[in-house]
């Protein structure tokens, strides 16, 4: 049984929408922490090391970082075939999609929003226009952001790009309205956004 560490409409809701995919058994564990205000404390149930969601719990294995999340359950429960395997074809776009979003589009888009300038050939990250050229292609070039097949990597961009659509710090885009009304509108979601409301 997995445990979901979780507040309602986070970064966590995604991982309901996944669990969902993968028909992979699970409970919901609501979580207290800190607000956007600063007020509150990280909940001492919650076993990320700074009292963020998601996290999760699988018996004595606990896994965090959205991106080691997806891997984590993709891996454990293969049956709906949303990550593939080792040695599998796609295998690699898939990890380097996983490892991109944690390690490249979040800290340009954070960059963008926080209006704090990237170091300049000394980060490991680059400007929001070089991420976003690069989504815009993959997603014009292919249906998914792995391939042409959905993943767990889905789970992350398309929450994402829904979540900051409205916002004039991303730029308009066919390929990507078209990539998230396509992964949005999956049965799994549907069913995840409704337990992430009750």
């Amino acid at each position: 049984m997995i445990t979901l560490y979780h507040r309602p409409k986070t970064r966590s809701s995604r991982f309901i929408f996944l669990l969902e995919e993968l028909g992979a058994p699970y409970e919901i564990r609501k979580v207290g922490g800190r607000s956007a205000d600063g007020s509150g404390a990280p909940d001492p149930v919650n076993p990320h090391p700074h009292g963020k969601v998601p996290a999760i719990s699988d018996g004595e294995t606990v896994v965090f970082e959205s991106p080691a999340i997806v891997l984590y359950l993709t891996d454990k429960f293969p049956q709906n075939g949303i990550g593939p395997k080792v040695g599998d074809k796609g295998r690699g776009a898939y990890l380097s999609m996983l490892a991109y979003y944690g390690s490249a589009l979040e800290p340009s888009i954070m960059s963008k929003f926080m209006n704090v300038a990237v170091p300049k050939g000394t980060a490991g990250w680059v400007e929001i226009d070089e991420t976003m050229k690069f989504i815009v292609k993959t997603l014009t070039d292919h249906a998914y952001i792995a391939g042409d097949s959905f993943t767990g990597a889905d789970v992350l961009y398309a929450t994402m790009f829904a979540m900051f659509g409205a916002s004039p710090m991303l730029p308009k885009s066919p390929a990507i309205d078209a990539y998230v009304k396509r992964v949005l509108e999956r049965p799994a979601y549907a069913r995840a956004h409704a337990k992430d409301e009750g």
